[in-house]
């Protein structure tokens, strides 16, 4: 080979390389996911700055110029938080995500909070694909068109598929779920995984469930490579890793978005390296993207004379664990109540230090649940007001709640026929007449 012209060596050098490579069984390539959960509506930063639909617009398009190939995947519940929102049933919030780059959403438990036909809408009205492999009707046919879709970012075929938590019945009131119902997370997952599985490279469970049901499915479905999870709003804080796969979830109200770069062979479909970190979003690090500012600034000019509106101050930012028991307070003196029960689920913000808007107790208390309240003898009291001191089984009490929950009660026998306004406006006119919240 002393003779061989140096050209033709190199090539041979390279051809033997190539073979080599091949008979290993590796094609390995970087691909980003990009991701965000639990947006809730919140168009706007919070009182630090973070988040806002503009902001996340422009950290999204930021790392997308810094990827060579990326997906960008929501996690379940776009709309319900804001005045926007509950005044326009959603709708907007929809309109403005088109306008934000995302690839596939799924659907979370606030999606159906203006009933079920509406989230229809939702999905028709969405440029972006939304996928649900588990709600369906009797019948079997599902609410979205399709259970997952399959995209490739450069050159790995990755199955997207959407789940909702099987708990969706607690989470939402029956009149607007309708016909539908969640059907078990993991064996769901896992049929549509296996009919996934030789179409694609990757497989992703975009899912809105409980921490417990992401972790069942990493830990009892291999053919899923990767959750990417939403409806806990605090995120997980660090990566999870079972077994090579991996789940990832971050803050919501887009505080914080996703970021996990993956070294994947396509040949071996398994991670063979991985970078996740969350990202945090203000506007500091990322200005508005200017599009998006416009469609923010025209859907919140709809209800600014509504809801900017001063009523109070605060001493000091007063949180969920503050809120729970000043509600109860609202409810008994709205009433005239001896006992009342918030759920800690329907308390959606904190109020912030400083001047309070009717737009702060909006944020708290976006649902418009109406007060519930009736009589009720100690001994049929629910089990979350039965255990208080002093409680007597043969005394009759007074009792409010908010709607949502004196229907969950009704499940269970426990009925409170009465209803009075909403609980967000009798908390508003507290604080008007209180002025100042120590």
């Amino acid at each position: 080979m002393s003779g061989m012209p140096l050209r033709l060596l190199v090539s041979l050098t390279a051809l033997v390389l190539l073979l080599a490579g091949c008979s290993s069984g590796s094609d390995i390539r970087s691909i980003t996911i990009l991701h965000l959960n639990d947006l809730h509506a919140r168009l706007l930063p919070d009182e630090r700055g973070r988040g806002g639909f503009a902001h996340v617009a422009s950290a999204v398009a930021q790392e997308k110029k810094n990827s060579p190939g990326a997906l960008l995947l929501h996690g379940g519940d776009f709309v319900q938080g804001s005045p926007v929102s509950s005044l326009f049933r959603g709708m907007p919030v929809i309109e403005i995500a088109n306008h934000m780059g995302f690839d596939v959403h799924t659907l979370g438990n606030h999606e159906f909070d203006y009933g079920w036909q509406r989230t229809r809408e939702f999905v028709a009205a969405g440029e972006f694909a939304t996928v649900s492999a588990n709600v369906l009707n009797e019948a079997g046919e599902l609410l979205t068109p399709e259970p997952y879709v399959i995209r490739e970012i450069n050159g790995v075929k990755v199955g997207v598929i959407g789940m909702v938590t099987e708990r969706l019945a607690d989470l939402t009131r029956a009149e607007l779920r309708g016909p539908w119902h969640a059907a078990p997370v993991v064996e769901t997952v896992r049929r549509y995984a296996q009919e996934l599985e030789p179409q694609v490279d990757l497989i992703v469970m975009l899912a809105h469930c409980f921490n417990d049901e992401d972790d069942r499915v990493l830990a009892e479905v291999p053919e899923v490579g990767l959750v990417v999870g939403g409806h806990n709003h605090g995120g997980h804080g660090d990566i999870k890793e079972v077994d090579g796969r991996l789940g990832v979830k971050v803050r919501a109200w887009g505080r914080e978005l996703g970021r996990l770069d993956l070294k994947y062979d396509r040949l071996a479909k398994k991670t063979v390296g991985y970078d996740w970190r969350a990202i945090p979003v203000n506007a500091t690090s990322y200005p508005a993207d200017p599009e998006v500012e416009k469609l923010v600034a025209h859907w919140e000019g709809q209800v600014s004379e509504l809801v900017d509106v001063p009523i109070g101050r605060a001493d000091r930012t007063l949180g969920k664990r503050d809120l729970q028991p000043m509600i109860e307070q609202v409810m008994r003196e709205a009433v005239g109540a001896d006992l009342a029960h918030m759920n800690a689920g329907g308390i959606r913000a904190a109020l912030p230090q400083g001047e309070l808007l009717k737009r702060h107790v909006w944020n708290v208390l976006p649902f418009g649940n109406l007060l519930a309240y009736g009589r009720l003898r100690g001994s049929e009291l629910p089990r979350e007001l039965r255990s208080q001191p002093g409680i007597e089984p043969n005394r009759e009490y007074v009792v409010a709640t908010n709607d949502f929950t004196a229907e969950k009660w009704a499940e269970g026998g426990i009925l409170l026929a009465e209803r009075a306004g909403l609980v967000r406006d009798a908390m508003i006119a507290w604080i008007e007449r209180a002025q100042r919240l120590p």
